[in-house]
């Protein structure tokens, strides 16, 4: 599971053909990069392979949303028997905030894909203009 946050082979599968580049060290720069196009960007908050990882998010495309303050990425991982239980907060959305919006849309899909590719090894297509969030399709 930890890879699959952190390797961008995997993070192009299941999220948007998306990479995340970092070194992954407390205080280094996040990009996620969608098909070559930096879409978001932020700070490595704290790193604890495998069971924590955080960083800051702040949105760099469109111009409403990259106007916004940045936010907040949490992800736990706990041993769960054979498995592995993920938690995905993220917080610090000011009042009316437009990416809060796109966020409430992205995240379901990310992580239905992540789940797909690790239960079967594929991911099934899901068309982003079929999320409704403005601006990606």
């Amino acid at each position: 599971m930890w890879e699959a946050l952190t390797d961008s082979a995997f993070t192009r599968r299941y999220w948007f053909d998306t990479e995340v580049r970092s070194d992954w060290k407390v205080g280094s720069s996040i990009a996620l990069v969608m098909s070559g196009r930096t879409t978001d960007t932020g700070e490595i908050l704290e790193v604890v392979p495998p069971r924590r990882l955080s960083y800051t998010f702040k949105h760099e495309v469109d111009e409403d949303m990259r106007n916004e303050g940045p936010t907040k990425v949490v992800f736990t991982l706990e041993p769960w028997g054979a498995l592995v239980k993920l938690t995905v907060t993220h917080e610090g959305f000011a009042d009316g905030s437009k990416l809060l919006d796109g966020i409430s849309r992205g995240w379901p899909a990310i992580l239905s894909g992540l789940k797909s590719l690790l239960e079967t090894g594929k991911v099934p297509a899901i068309p982003p203009a079929a999320l409704g969030i403005e601006g990606f399709e």
